[in-house]
């Protein structure tokens, strides 16, 4: 994924390409929010309380990908990147060894195979059914924005505290 350039979305566009364009551009977002930083300052926790760190949200969005796009939407089963030990939660967030290559490779992958699932969608009104709910695709695509928006405001105060690069 470039981690220099977003593609604002269109004003104009209908939903799907309003969906997808806004998708898009938060992540493209988070993308530049770790642009330029060592593996160091990637891994570190910048607020002593959190254990959120720029690259356990590269990997958490990767997992959040994953889950909502291939689980969800198109059934298949399928391991976790990063799994979880019983009793713990969200592995992804654990980093002090983690690759960011191999961290970025993913969540590229992920968001590809994310794109390419929406694009095979015959509709954003398709009603998917996962274990006991249901869900439109306009519905996954809202939560992804909001997912991603959320946890794009984490990666602007971790910034922030890095290195003190700031605003969009």
């Amino acid at each position: 994924m470039d981690t220099q350039q977003r593609t604002a979305p269109d004003r104009l566009a209908g939903d799907r390409a309003s969906l997808t364009g806004f998708l898009q551009y938060q992540r493209e977002t988070l993308a530049m929010k770790c642009a330029g930083l060592t593996v160091e300052q990637l891994r570190q926790r910048a607020v002593p309380a959190s254990r959120l760190t720029l690259l356990g949200l590269v990997r958490h969005l990767a997992e959040v990908e994953r889950i909502w796009f291939r689980a969800v939407v198109n059934g298949e089963d399928g391991a976790a990147h990063w799994p979880t030990p019983p009793g713990e939660a969200f592995a992804e967030f654990d980093v002090a060894d983690a690759d960011p290559d191999e961290a970025f490779r993913v969540w590229d992958e992920e968001c590809a195979r994310s794109r390419a699932t929406v694009d095979a969608a015959e509709s954003l009104d398709t009603v998917i059914r996962w274990r006991d709910q249901e869900f439109t695709l306009r519905y996954i695509l809202t939560h992804l924005i909001e997912e991603y928006a959320r946890h794009n405001g984490h990666a602007d105060l971790l910034r922030e505290t890095i290195d003190g690069a700031t605003g969009e």
